[in-house]
């Protein structure tokens, strides 16, 4: 790969995208520039892969052919407006930030401007990410192509419409928060049972990993599949009762809604 790839932010999710990039070796550190107010975090990845750790985001918006911008909601409008006069026509400008339109962009840096928004969730610190894409119409297929190789470094990826965006936060976004949850509560139910703490976190982390390894890998229905678990007279279904009687796909659901709310609030406001 030839572009130039730009990285304007690098917190949590935009070092990881970063990393993941790097670790792949489509694109060598020398063809990477990025920016953070704490140079620190350049330096130190300059030092490991030869980056380009610049003294703006002006300057990396000048030097790249793609660039990140991977930064809070409540600060992106300030960084494209600053930005926005050293973009090139074809530069693709990258969004991450939750509830932050495509029309927002736009405003910021043109409505010509080729514009991505991207929304990753957290299992990109360890490249097991689920990125939605969504391009505005000045991208071409190769384009979007390009960017999809890009994030398919850090996990999957899938092209969405901008208006389906709000659903993915809560399918996606939002929702580690509420498998962490869920991870925590099967470890203090095994830990009342008599596990150590230790040993009832990876048996419920690696629980929950596998059965959703065997959830995409068999292409079951996930009814389906926890059929296969519910012996009758069993353990299993005395569980699934259990969770049944307090609403447990119920809350699952009102969950979901209220992130997408919160996304849709955030996004007209």
């Amino acid at each position: 790969m030839e572009q130039r790839i730009g990285f304007i932010g690098l917190g949590n999710m935009g070092n990881a995208i970063l990393q993941g990039i790097l670790a792949s070796n489509i694109v060598s550190g020398t063809q990477m520039y990025v920016y953070d107010p704490h140079l620190e975090k350049g330096q130190v990845l300059n030092q490991v892969y030869s980056i380009n750790n610049l003294d703006s985001a002006r300057e990396v918006a000048r030097e790249s052919d793609i660039v990140f911008v991977a930064v809070k909601p409540n600060v992106i409008v300030d960084v494209l407006n600053d930005i926005q006069k050293e973009l090139k026509k074809n530069t693709i400008v990258i969004s991450i930030a939750a509830g932050v339109t495509i029309k927002t962009i736009a405003k910021c840096v043109g409505y010509e401007q080729k514009i991505i928004r991207v929304m990753p969730n957290t299992p990109a610190l360890v490249n097991a990410a689920m990125c939605s894409i969504t391009p505005n119409t000045e991208v071409t297929d190769e384009e979007l192509s390009i960017v999809q190789q890009l994030l398919n470094c850090i996990g999957e990826t899938e092209v969405v419409s901008e208006y389906l965006i709000d659903a993915v936060v809560g399918a996606s976004g939002s929702s580690p928060a509420f498998v962490f949850m869920f991870i925590e509560a099967l470890a203090d139910g095994a830990v009342k049972g008599g596990l150590s703490r230790a040993q009832a976190y990876k048996f419920a982390a690696q629980a929950v990993m596998g059965s959703a390894k065997l959830l995409l890998e068999s292409g079951k229905h996930p009814g389906e599949l926890k059929d296969m678990v519910c012996s009758p007279a069993g353990t299993t279904i005395e569980g699934v009762h259990a969770l049944e009687e307090k609403g447990f796909r119920s809350a699952i659901i009102n969950a979901v809604e209220a992130a997408i709310k919160k996304s849709k609030e955030m996004a007209e406001g």
